[in-house]
């Protein structure tokens, strides 16, 4: 059956594109249905449209702190803006001007934590670490895949982990690998191996399937990925 997928698909809608058809999935291959893809799409909406009437109040909540509002609530409402970027990377639609909001609601807010810290060299160094690490964050958001796998509610699956890491472009998987400990990977590899030993053994196995194995070997064993 052929089906047209959406150009900026929600996290349903493009686990769906992943699975259909592809032998890495099951035996016979998934074929997706209609019914199953406008489920989807439909899902991926409702969540969009809610993160949109969430995201207003929480600009709202943060355009509203008071100058010496206490640190917790500052804190606290940090995180959540945090958790706002994780979500709206992986949502369908356009949400370019979201992303590109929630920065400056955070520079605001640091600014805002900063000045609380006031000479405290251990907090502002802190800070700055803090800052880096959402900086790297950020950027691994950027591929969706990576905003799939940290959805509370993702759409992969344990079972379909592999599969999905195995056909996943290269820039995709090679930042998703970073979200993996050396003892989830050296696990990942093996039964990476199993799995493209039968498919070969079946004359089923994808061609670029192997690239990507060999690209998590390297990242188990600490090489740079794209090497």
């Amino acid at each position: 059956m052929t089906l047209r997928f959406s150009d900026r698909p929600g996290r349903r809608e493009r686990h769906l594109q992943r699975r259909h058809g592809n032998p890495l999935f099951a035996d016979p291959p998934p074929q997706i249905g209609r019914a199953e893809l406008e489920r989807a799409r439909r899902e991926d909406h409702e969540e969009a449209s809610k993160f949109q009437k969430d995201f207003m109040a929480l600009i709202q909540e943060a355009t509203g702190l008071k100058p010496n509002e206490e640190s917790e609530v500052i804190l606290k409402l940090k995180e959540r803006i945090d958790q706002a970027y994780e979500q709206a990377s992986g949502l369908g639609e356009d949400q370019m001007r979201v992303k590109a909001a929630i920065p400056q609601l955070i520079a605001a807010i640091m600014g805002a934590v900063r000045r609380g810290a006031g000479d405290d060299s251990q907090a502002l160094q802190e800070l700055a670490q803090e800052e880096r690490a959402r900086t790297l964050h950020y950027r691994l958001l950027e591929q969706p895949l990576v905003a799939d796998l940290l959805a509370p509610e993702s759409p992969i699956t344990a079972e379909e982990l592999l599969p999905t890491l195995l056909c996943s472009d290269m820039g995709a998987l090679e930042a998703a690998l970073q979200l993996f400990d050396p003892p989830q990977l050296a696990a990942l590899v093996e039964d990476g191996c199993a799995l493209l030993e039968g498919l070969e053994r079946e004359g089923r196995l994808p061609p670029e399937a192997r690239e990507r194995l060999a690209l998590m070997e390297r990242a188990q064993f600490g090489q740079s990925p794209m090497r």
